[in-house]
């Protein structure tokens, strides 16, 4: 990956929309080599997507939580993670070091029904010994770019 690529990247995480004769334009290429890089990097999986980035509140889900999670076993893992992928609100997962096991970012309607997931949904998870949510007061840098 050369500086060009490198370009394009920064380019594409600011707007993913940005067609291949703007992006082209904007780090000096003609349009054919950076339509051509563009494939290549999608190709290598350097790309993995594009999505568009929507506004919680705007959709109904303004109350968000973090919540930490502790496993009883590792012999429950894989199933807490196949779990963990089907849970709609439930929008981004890490799987961490030492204990708790696992982060999860949550997204509800509000507190209430935030309690109904946490109640229906987070609790049983397969092999969960200890949840333990914090609440997220304010977004400082939700949808940061990767320093390519």
């Amino acid at each position: 990956m050369d500086e060009l690529d490198r370009a394009i990247l920064a380019e594409l995480q600011n707007d993913g929309r940005m067609s291949a004769t703007a992006v082209a334009a904007k780090v000096g290429l003609s349009v054919a080599p950076c339509h051509r890089r563009i494939k290549d990097l999608e190709r290598r999986g350097v790309i993995s997507g594009y999505q568009a980035v929507i506004d919680p509140e705007k959709v109904g889900l303004g109350f968000e939580a973090l919540v930490f999670v502790t496993l009883r076993d590792r012999a429950q893992l894989k199933h807490f993670e196949l779990a963990v992928e089907r849970e709609e609100l439930i929008v981004d997962a890490q799987r961490l070091f030492g204990e708790p096991d696992f982060l999860l970012r949550v997204f509800a309607k509000d507190l209430p029904h935030y309690q109904r997931v946490y109640d229906e949904v987070l609790v049983d998870l397969p092999g969960v010994e200890k949840l333990t949510s914090t609440i997220v007061m304010r977004n400082i840098k939700e949808r940061a770019v990767l320093p390519v």
